[in-house]
């Protein structure tokens, strides 16, 4: 965060995204021909290149969008976003089906072809367009006072680096984003679940048999799947947003709710810190292949629906200096990855199962009352821009 805002201040979104979609084409590349250096120098550029790119995308997808858009070009995004789950997935799957090892000429091809793609989205960064009216994020800064925009007109690139810092520290400390980290820090856990834990609890249940690996990349597919139907289909019921953001929290909350409750049935409880030869226990039921690969869909769905709407509420309340918001928003989801990450090591699958789901109902009440307020909020000016 520290990073990503001044960058973003300094040199636009635009320019931000670019630099540090470069950071990701090396970062892939370095797998092509993997050495230990290697591998941890481009981890932690690729980690200050993630803080950027997010806090860019956002502010781009802000500046590009009205209070009538926002939800809609939210959804868009979050949908093309995923499409790469299923469609990396999808090839995976079948080009490695029935592989038990997978030859270095396999490997290099895959990541050749990934950064290639890497670079060729990188370049059409440039292709966005940027809007008649504050295209950057220095235009946004104090536009509600012809003097002030006067006044950063003249600031040193440094001036309103740190400007803009001081501006997210103070905006973390607000209580609409204190209520909203609630919720961004359930993003964060359930995040972790599902593109690591989930995953690896499956190909540990030896009693899937022989397919317990594939089962692995199937299940990437059908978290993508679930992704992009649930991101494509709220950009598209976001064009009437007369019931606002909170039925679709409310969906993600129950189709997670769900989805928890069959894989606490379905998976053993010893999966997530099995041994490398699986477990052979059984949870409540006989393990399913099929309701494995369903709550994958279900855990898809359900984090569509509280990314979307959390893009959505950002790009509405702080449409006027967006970076700093998605900037914490950011910071917030990444610790409590961080966090998930390193306690799926240690716990029983009931334990994550309980923590997901004790912060997910909090987080769902603190999105509800700060969308209850949001219209009030906009409508009296917004507090954060006297910040």
């Amino acid at each position: 965060m520290a990073v990503a805002i001044p960058v973003v201040a300094v040199v636009g979104p635009q320019l931000s995204m670019f630099v540090s979609g470069l950071f990701y084409s090396i970062y892939i590349a370095v797998f092509i021909q993997p050495f230990t250096w290697s591998f941890y120098t481009a981890s932690v550029f690729i980690g200050i290149a993630a803080a950027v790119i997010w806090t860019a995308q956002g502010n781009c997808l802000t500046i590009n969008s009205d209070e009538n858009t926002i939800g809609r070009n939210s959804g868009i995004f979050w949908a093309l976003l995923q499409s790469s789950l299923f469609f990396g997935n999808l090839y995976i799957y079948f080009a490695w089906r029935g592989k038990t090892h997978i030859s270095e000429s396999d490997r290099r091809t895959v990541f050749i072809a990934l950064t290639v793609l890497s670079l060729v989205g990188t370049f059409l960064f440039f292709l966005i367009r940027k809007p008649e009216e504050s295209n950057t994020l220095e235009e946004e800064v104090s536009s509600t006072d012809e003097s002030i925009v006067d006044n950063a007109s003249v600031q040193s690139k440094a001036t309103r680096a740190v400007d803009a810092f001081k501006r997210s520290i103070k905006l973390y400390f607000t209580k609409e984003i204190l209520l909203l980290s609630v919720t961004t820090a359930y993003t964060g856990l359930e995040l972790t679940f599902f593109s690591g834990v989930y995953g690896t609890c499956i190909g540990a249940v030896n009693r899937f048999g022989t397919e317990e690996k594939s089962l692995i990349g199937l299940s990437g597919i059908f978290i993508g799947i679930g992704e992009i139907l649930g991101g494509g289909f709220f950009g598209l019921v976001n064009k009437d947003n007369r019931f606002g953001r909170n039925p679709v929290v409310m969906l993600g909350i129950v189709v997670h709710f769900v989805a928890f409750y069959l894989i606490f049935y379905n998976i053993p409880n010893d999966a997530p810190i099995a041994s490398f030869e699986g477990t052979d226990n059984s949870a409540y039921i006989n393990p399913s292949k099929e309701l494995a690969i369903f709550c994958s869909f279900l855990l898809g769905l359900g984090d569509s629906c509280f990314n979307t709407q959390l893009l959505s509420i950002l790009g509405f309340l702080y449409s006027e200096d967006s970076a700093p918001a998605f900037a914490v928003f950011k910071f917030v989801q990444s610790i409590c990855a961080a966090v998930a990450f390193y306690y799926s090591n240690y716990l029983l699958l009931q334990w994550q199962l309980l923590i997901m789901a004790v912060v997910g109902f909090f987080g769902t009440i603190s999105f509800f009352t700060v969308e209850w307020e949001a219209a009030a909020f906009v409508a009296r000016g917004s507090d954060y821009r006297s910040i």
